[in-house]
């Protein structure tokens, strides 16, 4: 019997035989890589990993795009000159707007490429690694801007939307699981949350560009921010050239030596020795084969069998929530503030303001990282955002001056809310939960069900908000505050804490079925079988940092 409170690998390690020198040694060296990450202080990490903290963050501003793109499309539903040019006259609005059912199909239509890109980076990751994958799509991305740049009408422009959004698609997961395999387990937090952060930034300086040129006359206000667009793909291209391979995708892959030199390059040239760069490698070789072991094949229906459907469904519900939160509502916030009587001017004023959010928020987030746990902070920030929610609704039965400006008010404390807590935190959960060897298709899967997520809120949004559709206005909150609800009870029950746990301990947990609330209090030993822990005799197990 093992005890209680302790966990330990279940498997014989597959291609490991525990009864060669080579295998001891290879097992010994992992121990030795594993508590040399485990001891690592933050200044610690980052002094000895900072390459590999400047290759995770350089690869990730691929994310600036998607987030560029997704609020400018939105803006422009907004902006006169794109209305005059593409928009169709409303009588009971007395202006050309762009329908409801044309904004669902131009958010929607970059949703489905973005589909298509996460299925192929499924595939393209596992095979090629990241950095031959991010080249092919920051070349093919250089191509498909055109098409927007130079758009006649709204199918065209939908058309262009898609083929870009697979490219989008690619980046989704590309960044999240470079950044966390390349990085100690101390940094993973923070430079995944940086994915985050960028996908804000992207947003911001879309923000700004098309406040910037709502003064410009004619079709140049609309065709400048997506000529703007080609300012990322050929510098990020040479940025991946450059960059060195995930060690972990090398091992998936059999290619040792690149492993090597990946490690090698990832960390500084002042203290790394060879020893050190052999025990991480074993430790990738190590975690590598138990996880063979407990799964097998590493086939995307693996990632519905055994404990690995667990840790699909994680990564599924804490994706989708990125949008039930009551995010949704937030996207549309120019829309919806003129909707509601404020000018275009006002309303793009507030949307940079929202928009600055996701970097300020993202920076206070990585000062919460250090003391509290993943979950802690992710369901703090549901109940924080469930309660903004319901006060944006009641003020929808208001039409006084005061109410819109209180709404105004609530969009940015939500928006900073959900930028220091749910935005970044689901980062270092979805890269976190996977298997290593299901981790791409796992994360896939996950982002996959937050785009179908998001395909219904463009469906379904804009027509709560907008005058011409059902007109709710501000009552939408009221929705989104009870898919919001939802999403917390599901967090209480399901989503465990993976603060300072290694990518092996979490191996082990899942492996065990240790249920969420127990994850915090449950030590993992991945270097010992059931064999070495009896009732009477209880070994040493790797110890949790809390």
């Amino acid at each position: 019997m093992v005890a209680d409170n302790i966990v330990v690998n279940k498997h014989t390690l597959e291609g490991l035989d525990l009864g060669d020198p080579h295998t001891i040694e290879l097992i010994q060296r992992a121990q030795d890589g594993n508590a040399a990450d485990r001891d690592l202080t933050i200044r610690q990490a980052l002094k000895k990993y900072r390459k590999a903290v400047l290759w995770s963050l350089v690869l990730s501003i691929s994310l600036v795009m998607e987030g560029y793109d997704l609020v400018m499309l939105g803006s422009f539903y907004g902006l006169t000159q794109f209305q005059d040019h593409f928009g169709e006259y409303s009588a009971k609005e007395g202006k050309k707007v762009i329908s409801p059912a044309w904004q669902s199909g131009l958010s929607n239509s970059s949703q489905v490429g973005q589909l298509a890109g996460l299925l192929i980076n499924a595939w393209a990751q596992d095979k090629f690694g990241a950095r031959t994958t991010m080249m092919v799509f920051m070349a093919y991305l250089v191509g498909t801007i055109f098409i927007l740049a130079f758009a006649p009408s709204l199918s065209v422009l939908a058309f262009g939307e898609a083929l870009c959004g697979v490219a989008w698609g690619v980046f989704q997961t590309l960044s999240t699981t470079y950044a966390c395999e390349v990085v100690p387990t101390i940094l993973r937090p923070y430079v995944t949350a940086w994915v985050c952060m960028c996908w804000g930034l992207g947003i911001l300086i879309s923000s700004g560009v098309v406040r910037a040129c709502l003064n410009i006359e004619g079709n140049l206000a609309w065709k400048l921010p997506f000529y703007l667009q080609w300012v990322w793909p050929v510098p990020l291209f040479f940025v991946a050239y450059f960059a060195p391979e995930s060690p972990w995708n090398a091992v998936r892959r059999g290619k040792l030596e690149l492993a090597k030199t990946s490690l090698r390059r990832l960390a500084s040239d002042d203290g790394y020795r060879e020893g050190e760069i052999e025990a991480s490698l074993a430790y990738i070789q190590h975690t590598t084969a138990l996880e063979k072991a407990e799964t097998g094949g590493a086939s995307i229906l693996e990632c519905f069998k055994g404990t690995n459907l667990r840790r699909t469904e994680i990564n599924c519900v804490v994706w989708a929530a990125q949008i039930l939160c009551g995010n949704a509502i937030l996207g549309f916030v120019v829309v919806f503030l003129q909707a509601a009587g404020w000018s275009q001017v006002q309303s793009f004023n507030l949307n940079i303001s929202l928009s600055a959010c996701y970097i300020i928020g993202g920076m206070i987030c990585w000062v919460l990282f250090p003391r509290f746990g993943r979950a802690t902070i992710y369901m703090s920030g549901l109940v924080f955002m469930f309660c903004c929610l319901i006060a944006i609704g009641a003020l929808g039965w208001s039409t006084s001056k005061d109410a819109y400006l209180a709404v105004g008010l609530l969009f940015v404390v939500s928006t900073l809310c959900n930028m220091i807590t749910i935005g970044p935190v689901c980062y270092p959960i979805v890269a976190e939960t996977p298997s290593g060897r299901l981790r791409y298709k796992t994360i896939v899967i996950g982002r996959f069900v937050y785009n179908l997520t998001a395909i219904f809120n463009n469906s379904v949004t804009p027509r709560m908000i907008s005058a011409s559709g059902w007109g709710w206005g501000a009552k939408t909150g009221l929705f989104y505050a009870g898919t919001n609800a939802l999403c917390l009870l599901w967090c209480w029950f399901r989503l465990p804490e993976t603060k300072d746990r290694t990518f092996g301990e979490i191996d082990i947990l899942f492996e065990n079925c240790v249920p969420a609330r127990k994850f915090k209090y449950t030590k993992a030993d991945q270097f010992a079988l059931e064999s070495d822990y009896v009732s009477e005799k209880v070994g040493p197990a790797v110890d949790h940092k809390d």
